[in-house]
């Protein structure tokens, strides 16, 4: 049972950290062992920091706790592609897919228990919001996806890692900042901030703000039309900032030198799809400094959505590119194992009391 007014460990900085190891009466040198264990060695309770001294363990244990995600299922693909269903401590359950290639292991994690975006493509919007993740859910996401790895392809490592799964991450702004700030410190997980991507549906203020951040990660913008009308209907965060607005915060983000921001577009035959599409986002993109992710839609049930064909989808980014624009196809992963975004968490039976609130987007 979770104790009322208790932190969770993987919530603090080593900032914090330290200065409540210090408070209990611990050497500073201490926090470092304890972060180490938190992060690093993704230790799952306080019993496990074992170069801790037992007082200071007990102190600790007066005020905070250190939990771990359930791994609840585990699907994999064909193609290599492996989906984590994890439980939250109340049940919930969220998503975090595995997508390997030849020289790297990335991970897309979640950033929220459904999503209040309302995209109309998406899977997870079957499930409504229901409410944010905390920091240290977030960053556990990766220690439990690693701790997989540690037993079935002894010697990889997570070396990519992209908010792009359940939720909006700019939703859920300070814990998706502060989780990044986690992930990079050099006493834990120390992953490459360069090698971090966070999306957005389009939440321009949120943008904003994240320019002005010391951490840099890379930006993906979920785009997936060329017209205000068409982006209206399927992603309704349009209606808030449309495609000028949104655009022209992104021609403002301080990008560093050599980085380019992606545009991703989902595919929908006969919706986004056409020769004209092509063209259209072309010359809404000209002048950027990006790449265009062609993503053709991962069906789902219920949804009146189609993939388009293959030859409809090589003509779209052949058109992409004779306008100049660098464009790369990611070709649908794990169809054998509810690789759309939602799927998975969609079959996980609801905990007692769940209200569903609303619908969600897309994000992967």
């Amino acid at each position: 049972m979770l104790v009322p007014g208790m932190r969770e460990l993987r919530d603090l900085t080593f900032a914090e950290l330290q200065a409540l190891v210090v408070e209990l009466g611990g050497k500073p040198f201490r926090a470092e062992q304890i972060f180490r264990w938190a992060h690093m060695h993704r230790a799952r309770s306080l019993d496990e920091l074992q170069n801790v001294p037992r007082p200071l363990r007990e102190a600790l244990a007066t005020r905070v706790r250190l939990s771990a995600l359930t791994v609840d299922l585990v699907q994999t693909s064909k193609d290599g592609t492996r989906k984590l269903r994890l439980l939250t401590h109340d049940g919930h359950a969220i998503e975090s897919v595995l997508i390997p290639s030849t020289d790297k292991m990335a991970q897309c994690i979640s950033s929220q228990v459904g999503c209040a975006l309302d995209c109309d493509f998406c899977a997870t919007a079957k499930l409504g919001f229901v409410r944010n993740l905390a920091t240290w859910e977030i960053v556990d996401q990766v220690y439990r996806a690693q701790e997989l790895l540690a037993e079935v392809e002894p010697g990889r490592r997570i070396t990519n890692l992209v908010y792009m799964g359940m939720g909006e991450p700019l939703h859920n702004y300070a814990q998706v900042i502060r989780s990044i700030e986690l992930l990079t410190d050099h006493r834990g997980a120390n992953l490459a901030e360069r090698r971090i991507t966070v999306s957005t549906a389009g939440l321009v203020t949120a943008l904003e703000k994240l320019g002005n951040e010391e951490l840099n990660p890379n930006i993906a913008i979920s785009l997936n039309a060329t017209t205000d009308a068409v982006r209206d209907v399927i992603m309704p965060v349009n209606r808030k900032w449309n495609l000028e607005r949104l655009l022209a915060a992104v021609r403002a983000y301080p990008l560093e030198r050599r980085r380019r921001v992606t545009f991703e577009y989902v595919l929908l035959a006969g919706v986004n799809d056409s020769v004209e599409d092509a063209a259209r986002l072309a010359r809404l993109l000209s002048g950027l400094r990006c790449k265009v992710n062609v993503i053709p839609w991962n069906p789902h049930e219920g949804s009146h959505y189609r993939r388009p064909s293959p030859e409809a989808i090589d003509r779209f980014q052949a058109a992409v590119k004779r306008h100049g624009l660098p464009t790369y196809l990611r070709r649908p992963r794990g169809d054998d194992i509810d690789a759309a975004c939602g799927q998975l968490a969609g079959k996980a039976k609801a905990p007692p009391g769940l209200v569903q609130l609303g619908r969600s987007p897309a994000a992967g």
